[in-house]
């Protein structure tokens, strides 16, 4: 069995974001060697996510608005993580999104749907963040 691991880095300059980083796993993957197996897309911050879905920007503000009911940002002072911070919105958006997703490799390539795309989602930016790809298989 192989195995291969590569980190990518992001900085957005705004508090949200959704960055489609398909190209980015689909490289590591095929410069992986693996031809059949797994690969794991892992960001590596407790305010951010890693989720597969369609590319649509309708959909991806949707998500955006969807988050922002369920944990706005503002008032601040309505989440008791925020002492001294104002990301707890953050880390309960994260949890409501997918903290990492494993994907299929087949035949030397990332095996998503027709439709399927790999996004990283930011919800606390203004700092450089990690995702950890990891691929095992023959």
């Amino acid at each position: 069995m192989k195995h291969a691991r590569k980190e990518l880095f992001f900085e957005v300059p705004q508090r949200r974001a959704y960055l489609n980083i398909t190209p980015q796993v689909e490289t590591f993957v095929r410069e992986s060697g693996i031809a059949n197996g797994l690969c794991l897309v892992n960001p590596m911050h407790i305010t951010a996510a890693v989720y597969v879905n369609d590319a649509e920007s309708g959909l991806i503000q949707d998500f955006d608005d969807w988050l922002e009911r369920l944990a706005p940002h503002e008032p601040t002072d309505q989440y008791r993580h925020n002492n001294g911070e104002d990301n707890a919105d953050a880390h309960l958006k994260r949890q409501l999104m997918s903290h990492q997703v494993v994907l299929p490799i087949t035949d030397g390539k990332l095996d998503l749907g027709p439709w399927e795309q790999v996004f990283y989602a930011e919800f606390d930016g203004r700092r450089r963040k990690r995702v950890v790809l990891k691929a095992i298989g023959d």
